[in-house]
């Protein structure tokens, strides 16, 4: 009996299977035929932008990561940056294939993107991992689909909700070590083969509070997939997804949240918010840290309604009612589409 490579690599084993009890040997030679099917599961994304997007000047007008697909009819799950104002997408299988494909959802909420393949994609969709993923666990990432995949043993190290400096909040983000460069999309699997998340960011500390630091990645769970799915297929988005959007990038530092970036032309822009701005208090709640700006500003979910921002800038407080928008009404499609 032979295990690949790239699995002992990600496992760290080190020892001969001749040195294994039969039962041991047995469970590695199953786990190494579940990890190979996962793997085979994991494609390359390959995006196009459409032309005049907004979210061109951030993401790029070509994007490349990786997806998983998750069901019989050629749905892809990856993360949902890659996808966005897409013209044109591709997809390409561990032995080379290169499929056409079209994006059937952006869930901004999960921050999740589902494409679907136009043509069969010939193996074994991935199964999602039943439970949730405990901190200590060894998983495997596969970095990146298409035929240079690449798959590196990682360890989940924390659980905990993220706040994003642009408009974005997730519940039980998985935090892995070490960090794994191709992440955008990548699929994290338990040695069962199951699917625990989709790769999104790089961040420079990934154990947290009261850790020693850490260089890693953080990957959304699939648990939070699992109520949306079917509205993310028939709407293109969760119901959650469709809330007031202001077009700002904030950062918090020793309690407080200041604005880094204002995107041109956005809702916080016409009302007036500057890069610097000090924000105190979103509709009359206290605002020192990210994850209060962004649930406060969710609590009343109306997308287009008036949102009162205090703030401070240079020291003197303001008050600025910023109209906020449902954002999917503010990306460019493609045409047709």
């Amino acid at each position: 009996m032979s295990l690949p490579c790239w699995l002992l690599r990600a496992c760290g084993l080190v020892l001969s299977l001749a040195t294994l009890s039969p039962a041991l040997a047995s469970d590695i030679e199953a786990q190494s035929r579940a990890l190979q099917r996962a793997r085979e599961a994991v494609v390359s994304v390959e995006v196009q932008i459409v032309e005049g997007a907004r979210t061109a000047q951030t993401l790029g007008t070509e994007r490349q990561g990786s997806g998983v697909l998750i069901s019989d009819d050629g749905l892809v799950l990856t993360i949902g940056y890659l996808v966005l104002e897409a013209e044109s997408v591709q997809i390409v299988t561990e032995d080379g294939r290169r499929l056409p494909a079209r994006v059937v959802a952006y869930d901004q909420a999960t921050g999740f993107g589902l494409v679907q393949a136009l043509a069969p994609v010939g193996v074994a969709p991935a199964p999602l991992a039943p439970g949730r993923a405990a901190p200590g666990e060894v998983a495997l990432t596969v970095v990146s689909g298409g035929d240079e995949g690449e798959v590196d043993a990682v360890q989940l190290v924390s659980r905990r909700a993220y706040a994003g400096s642009w408009e974005y909040h997730v519940e039980g983000a998985l935090f892995t070590v070490p960090p794994v460069q191709q992440h955008s999309g990548a699929a994290l699997f338990n040695p069962r083969g199951e699917l625990l998340g989709v790769g999104s960011l790089a961040l420079p500390d990934a154990r947290g509070p009261g850790q020693p630091r850490a260089p890693g990645n953080l990957f959304v769970p699939v648990e939070l997939l699992r109520p949306v799915l079917a509205e993310m297929r028939a709407q293109g988005r969760s119901s959650a997804s469709a809330r007031p959007w202001l077009g700002l990038n904030c950062a918090e530092t020793t309690g407080e949240v200041r604005v880094l970036r204002v995107t041109t032309d956005s809702p916080a822009d016409v009302a007036g918010v500057q890069p610097g701005d000090r924000i105190t208090r979103v509709d009359g709640q206290r605002v020192a840290a990210l994850s209060q700006l962004w649930l406060g500003l969710w609590a009343n979910s109306t997308p287009e309604r008036p949102v009162e921002l205090e703030i401070e800038r240079r020291g003197r407080p303001m008050t600025i009612t910023v109209h906020a928008v449902d954002r999917a009404k503010t990306l460019v499609r493609a045409q047709g589409i």
